[in-house]
């Protein structure tokens, strides 16, 4: 199993009504005083999906990510690994079996789904004759269409992966 490194780190903030406290991962409150002037220039680096069949999913992955114009950076037995300039590495590893029993819900807590922006309404259909109907993945909420409860021409469409983790295409 290939092992991914992750750092947490510490921040050191005194909220605006009281003492210093020390945070880790934990959502900071508007008005937070950092104690070093500002808050880091931090952004999201990468995104690790765990995945049950490796076979049949890391074909889906390398398909999907290809399609909308990532570079397979690593690809084992194990995990695969894609890049994107200016966006975040999705790597895709093969779930350790001790932890392979649980099925995926995206209603339990963590992950929800993973939207991918494209430059156009276009782009969605596009991306629906192109990449989902030749595999025959159906589509989630009778989209793609318009979505006005999330924002005025916000347009997507929703599908699973193989273990039924909730991915969208979508223009706003």
């Amino acid at each position: 199993m290939a092992v991914h490194p992750v750092c947490i780190r510490e921040a050191r903030v005194q909220f605006s009504h009281g003492p210093k406290r020390k945070v880790t991962g934990q959502v900071l409150e508007a008005g937070v005083r950092f104690s070093h002037g500002s808050p880091m220039n931090g952004f999201l680096d990468h995104i690790l999906i765990n995945v049950t069949n490796p076979k049949i999913s890391f074909s889906f992955y390398k398909d999907f990510l290809k399609y909308l114009g990532y570079t397979i950076i690593a690809d084992e037995s194990d995990y695969i690994a894609a890049r994107k300039g200016g966006t975040a590495d999705l790597w895709i590893v093969q779930t350790d079996p001790k932890y392979a029993k649980g099925k995926f819900h995206r209603k339990n807590t963590g992950l929800n789904h993973l939207a991918f922006r494209v430059s156009s309404r276009g782009g969605v259909d596009r991306f629906c004759n192109e990449f989902l109907k030749p595999r025959n993945i159906p589509t989630l909420y009778f989209s793609p269409k318009e979505f006005p409860e999330y924002t005025k021409n916000y347009y997507a469409v929703f599908f699973e992966d193989p273990d039924r983790i909730k991915l969208e295409i979508m223009v706003r």
